[in-house]
Parts: C-alpha cells; structure tokens; sequence
C-alpha cells in the first residue's frame, strides 16, 4: 500500500519555536476534538485550494484530512519536530500527501496552487517576513488563506503560554497582505459568540482549554448554531477568529529585486 511521503530537508530545533510545547500540545488536543467548528473552518479555505495546496503548521493533520480528498496532491508541514512523527502517521494512509518539516521565514520557493495555514501566523514575530515566505510557495494567481486569533484584548494567558505574539483585526491583517505585497481578497471575523466565550474562559476564568466539559459543549451545541447565525445575518462585526484570503500578483526573483533596490538607491 502506498503512503504519505516524508521529506526532512530541514531540521528545525526547539529553541526556535515559541511558547510551551505542553501547553501547545493540549491546545491542539482540545481543538482536535471540535469536529464541528473544523468542519466549518475548512469551508473557508476549500475554494481557494486548487490542485496542490501546502498547508503551514499542520500540526495534528486535522485540517488536512479535511481538504486532501478534494485535491490532487497535498504537502502539509509542521515546525514542531515532536509533531512530525504524529502527523506521518495521521497521513499514512494518504498516497497523495507529502509531510515536510518547514519553519517560517524561509527563502525557499515553490510553485503550489495555494497555501493555507491556520493559527499559526500570530506565533512568528517577523510576520510580514513570514508571509512574503510564504508567498514564494505559491505561483502567481494563487492564494494564501488564514486563520488567526482576533483582537488584542483578548490576549489571555493562554495566548502568552503557546506562544502568541500578536492577535489581529480586519485592518491589521489587510496591511499585513498588503506590506508583504500580497492583493487582499477577502478579511472577515469568524465565530462571533466564540469571542465572547473564548475572553471570558480564559482572560476572566484564566482556564485553558482542555478535553471534554465546555469546549465539548461549545463544540457539538454552540457551533451550529452560531455557523447558521452568521451564514444568515452576512459578517460579524466582530469575532474569535479573523479569516484572510491574499492573492500572490507576481513573482520577482531576489536577484532582480536586490537590482532594483541598488538602482533605486543609486538615483536617490
């Protein structure tokens, strides 16, 4: 039987990555029982994919699974070398799926139809490096789709512990794309009363999420509910997540790049 393909071109030691490996690994562990709120966030991303999509952080590969049967071919990476080994075997199965180790910025480039990455862009702290990384995977006319944590406020100690540097708004998401020359397509909030329970939990209760018990209820009662709700009145004004869609517009080599900065400083 044939299974996923596991390229390590790059090792990735820990002192690299931010925030608590634990305190991440629980996170992801609570998340991973969400089927309802996955099911809906892979929705945003599923018309941007094209045929070969990489996907940035994919951790338990639970996002993944939800987009590979709709692709041709699917590369998904992770920073975390004590993920890696979970998420080859989370894509075993898979003949279609390449699993890299990859960190971010990076000056690798690539040639994907698209390139999505959840919850992974409020951990780096050069995030316009970042992104224009990640705009080097992605052929021209293709898209990046993300997902990050909204609002400053909300920044709770379960931010602070998994390693969040930021949390965004629609305007700061829209300059971010734009600075790192990427075309906005789309900025939205997601998950309105998600917010409200997520800042409340975490920030007044200073709990973290965990298996089971509220976020299980949130989950399986609250999730539909809420998806119905902002499918019906249009966009939030406000919500837990902000979803992004920039478009990659051209594709310039360093080479010319560093020509044209020389020119440019030559004539100032």
């Amino acid at each position: 039987m044939k299974t996923a393909r596991y390229d390590a071109d790059d090792a990735v030691s820990v002192e690299q990555l931010r925030g608590d490996r634990q305190t991440q690994h629980d996170v992801l562990e609570a998340l991973s029982q969400c089927a309802n709120h996955r099911k809906w966030f892979a929705s945003f991303a599923r018309p941007y994919l094209g045929e070969h999509p990489i996907e940035i952080g994919s951790g338990f590969g639970d996002y993944a699974m939800q987009w590979i049967p709709s692709v041709e071919k699917f590369t998904a990476t992770e920073a975390d070398p004590a993920l890696l080994p979970g998420l080859q075997a989370a894509m075993a199965s898979s003949p279609n799926v390449t699993v890299r180790q990859m960190l971010l910025p990076t000056e690798e480039r690539a040639d994907h139809s698209c390139l999505v990455s959840y919850n992974v862009l409020e951990h780096i702290d050069d995030h316009i490096g970042a992104l224009k990384s990640m705009a080097r995977l992605v052929r021209p006319d293709g898209y990046i789709v993300l997902v990050c944590p909204a609002f400053p406020f909300a920044m709770s100690p379960v931010d602070i512990a998994t390693g969040h540097v930021r949390r965004y708004t629609k305007r700061t998401m829209s300059q971010a794309l734009t600075d790192a020359g990427l075309e906005v397509v789309d900025v939205r909030y997601a998950n309105s009363l998600g917010l409200v329970c997520y800042y409340a939990f975490t920030s007044l209760l200073r709990r973290q999420p965990k298996t089971g018990g509220t976020i299980s209820f949130y989950d399986r009662l609250v999730v539909p509910v809420v998806r119905v709700m902002e499918r019906l009145m249009g966009r939030p004004p406000f919500g837990q997540s902000v979803v992004a869609v920039g478009r990659v517009t051209e594709e310039a080599e360093p080479a010319e790049a560093e020509a044209a900065e020389a020119e440019a400083a030559e004539a100032g």
